[in-house]
């Protein structure tokens, strides 16, 4: 399984060798006899360093094609036209998304051996955060702003679409396990699907574990949450997700995590996201961006006002909002790739670091901050 020649980013913002080969020519001639955007001689000019999956940029017909590859257990063609169908959605409202590519009979997602790939066209504007990893800090104010506005407006055009929960929980971003008055009996519930996370949690008291660290946090959310509506959201707005013209976004990327979640939730994995460097927490203070989490609030609230006691709710999720998707890594690392080095990671400083981080001077200030905001 892992390409040994192949670097990706690691989960400690090292460079690692690839779970997964990189797109081949073989799967570019495959592609190309069922998709005419990409030519007979289309070779990859550039791979992507993240590493749950395989992409590239290759030449097409009329221009650069993204081709994405999924491993079948991750992604079957069918989970990925849940999210094409959302990114349709919003293009049609007008928002700026990349466009999903349909092949020649009409599907946006194929299957071939153990793959399933997506192609999409390139998208407008400059990818000024293409190298970054995924929990490092977006440093500029007023890039943050812009991005709280263009979420506002991505969640605009989210009310109007309708449509059951993912089919999955590998690698997406849910909410029910916050929404739930009582997460270890939901979780407990999920394990006999969730064969991998079964497999890990049954050799650590993880019981214990989520009650001491991480479920403290929880206490109370649940009840407020029942009026927080249902909304498709994007769950991963990372500034490298997001490609820029003239200080505005011009292209939104990677719909890979959207499930329905709510806007709260949404906008509390954006200011997670971009505002806390969880690779570099030894820097104390200065590994959080207070000014960006307000500015990313500050020009969310532009586009669609929040109310004191929903600013006071998002502060309040920020500790719990990794919850769902650490639990899904860690079934992907341990089900899937067979890596429990990576397992133990997804667990020990994502799920149970994360909100302990919360209750440092750092972090507390953040929520302070946030709650000040209401």
């Amino acid at each position: 399984m892992t390409s040994s020649s192949h670097r990706v980013q690691g989960l400690n913002n090292d460079e690692v060798a690839a779970d997964w080969p990189p797109i081949s020519t073989a799967d570019i001639g495959w592609l190309s006899a069922r998709y005419p955007q990409l030519g007979e001689h289309s070779a990859p000019r550039w791979h992507s360093p993240r590493p749950l999956s395989a992409a590239a940029i290759v030449d097409g017909t009329h221009g650069a094609v993204f081709i994405k590859r999924h491993h079948h257990s991750v992604r079957s063609a069918a989970c990925l036209q849940e999210e094409h169908r959302f990114i349709a959605h919003l293009a049609h409202a007008g928002v700026p998304v990349v466009q999903v590519l349909a092949s020649a009979d009409g599907q946006t997602a194929v299957e071939h051996d153990q793959w399933t790939f997506e192609l999409h066209a390139v998208g407008a504007g400059d990818d000024l955060y293409r190298d970054a990893v995924s929990w490092s800090l977006l440093t500029d104010v007023g890039q943050a702003r812009q991005a709280g506005r263009a979420l506002a407006q991505l969640h605009r055009a989210s009310a109007s679409f309708h449509a059951p929960q993912r089919s999955t929980h590998l690698l997406v971003a849910r909410d029910e396990l916050i929404r739930a008055d009582d997460p270890i009996a939901a979780i407990k519930a999920d394990l006999p699907a969730r064969p991998g996370l079964a497999r890990y949690l049954a050799r650590i008291p993880w019981e214990a574990q989520l009650r001491r660290h991480v479920l403290t946090w929880h206490a109370g959310l649940a009840k407020r949450l029942r009026d927080e509506p249902a909304l498709w959201a994007h769950n991963d707005w990372h500034v490298s997700n997001l490609l820029w013209r003239d200080g505005q976004v011009s292209t939104v990327l990677d719909f890979g995590l959207a499930s329905p979640t709510s806007a709260l939730f949404d906008l509390a994995t954006a200011i997670e996201r971009n505002a806390v460097a969880w690779l570099e927490l030894e820097r104390g203070s200065d590994a959080v961006r207070i000014d960006i989490a307000l500015a990313l609030l500050d020009g969310y609230r532009q586009v669609l006002p929040l109310s004191s006691t929903r600013v006071h709710l998002l502060a309040d999720l920020l500790p719990m909002v990794h919850f769902d998707f650490a639990l899904s890594e860690v079934e992907y690392f341990e089900g899937v790739t067979g890596s429990t080095a990576n397992a133990d990671v997804a667990w020990q400083p994502f799920m149970l670091g994360h909100p302990a981080w919360f209750h440092s001077a750092p972090g507390q200030a953040l929520l302070q901050a946030l709650h000040a905001a209401a």
